[in-house]
């Protein structure tokens, strides 16, 4: 179990052993670890306590279908799988509390759950959020256009969570090539995430592609390495649903005949290089070399040091969402949500919790 756990964590027993160094004499049963040693082990293998006493290992698995775009990998990345089950239980909170309110369904979740008609599904998605077709393009940054989308997104109900970190854990960041988010669909509470620690540009195709998910009924997370989709129906649909929504193929292939330069396209739609070159192989103006050739020269320039600095609070409502902790608020001050319970549904305590809330609410 011990070596379970830390291989689990993702750490190789040498390099774990400089953190506890009793660990080896433990596995080879030449000492027996306290329970506060226990204790301490299980908090940093990120472990529940009680897990160790299993007589094996359990056999874990993503909660949600998890698409990888190559395949290769099946191996559990516990960061990405924590965070999941964070927010599922966001999510069992927020989705009783809607009933007991007397919150509606959401009209538009599942609505297309078996229609493959990719126009249908983007102009309801327009017509719900109140875009036009080139909506971003007046924008002057990727991240006012996104800004912008994610307002619409929230004032109907959907739960948007950006994090690159497991909760408010800086030491366990979820890396872009594990996971580029992952969605929650529920029919009053669905959740997305986007990985925060990705392009700005490439976040905005990530939130598309989660809509598309929540308008076909499909919860599901993914890695979409080199901006493809995996071999799946669904991801597939919700990929070119993404594609035809942030750049609509008649303004594309209109503005390419004018000007057929990747850049400019990028800066006129508010979505990543990356996602234009895609644009392009779909249609056909550029063939499959010629964007991997543009992808790997690219990717590097896109995946930049983020800074660690920046406003705890401002971070902590894009980690929460708006109108999750609006709910939260609301619920605590009605007296239908206990202090305690809102601390853990939070990640947030006494009176870094009262600040938030006072700052912002």
């Amino acid at each position: 179990m011990l070596t379970w756990a830390i291989s689990r964590a993702g750490y190789q027993l040498h390099e774990f052993a400089v953190k506890v160094p009793r660990v080896n004499e433990w596995i080879e049963g030449k000492r027996k670890p306290t329970v506060k040693q226990l204790e301490s082990f299980s908090k940093k293998v990120y472990l529940p306590f009680g897990y160790l006493f299993l007589p094996h290992p359990p056999k874990e698995e993503f909660p949600i279908p998890f698409f990888r775009t190559n395949n290769k990998n099946n191996a559990i990345d516990i960061n990405v799988y924590d965070t999941i089950l964070l927010l599922q239980q966001r999510q069992e909170w927020l989705t009783n509390y809607l009933k007991d309110n007397e919150f509606d369904p959401l009209p538009f979740v599942g609505k297309y759950h078996k229609n493959q008609n990719v126009k249908s599904i983007v102009n309801d998605i327009r017509k719900t959020l109140r875009l036009s077709e080139n909506w971003a393009a007046p924008y002057n940054t990727w991240q006012e256009a996104l800004n912008h989308l994610i307002e619409k997104i929230e004032d109907n109900g959907i739960i948007t969570v950006f994090n690159g970190v497991v909760e408010n854990n800086t030491h366990r960041k979820i890396a872009v090539d594990s996971c580029r988010g992952f969605v929650l669909v529920d029919e009053r509470a669905p959740f997305m995430f986007i990985n925060n620690a990705d392009a700005k540009a490439a976040q905005m195709f990530t939130v598309v592609h989660e809509l598309a998910h929540i308008w076909t009924g499909q919860s599901a997370g993914f890695d979409l390495r080199e901006m493809l989709p995996a071999a799946d129906a669904v991801e597939k649909l919700c990929d070119t649903v993404a594609a035809e929504l942030l750049v609509p193929e008649k303004s594309f292939l209109r503005l390419w005949n004018k000007n057929p330069g990747i850049k400019f396209l990028s800066r006129y739609f508010k979505v990543s290089q990356i996602v234009i070159a895609r644009r392009a192989l779909d249609t056909g103006r550029i063939n499959k070399r010629e964007f991997f050739a543009f992808y790997n020269d690219y990717i590097g320039k896109e995946y930049k040091p983020k800074s660690t600095g920046g406003d705890f609070y401002a971070t902590t409502k894009k980690r929460l969402s708006v109108t999750f902790a609006s709910h939260i608020n609301t619920a605590v001050k009605s007296g239908q949500l206990l202090y305690r319970d809102a601390y853990k549904l939070t990640g947030l305590k006494g009176g870094t919790f009262q600040a938030f809330f006072a700052k912002n609410f």
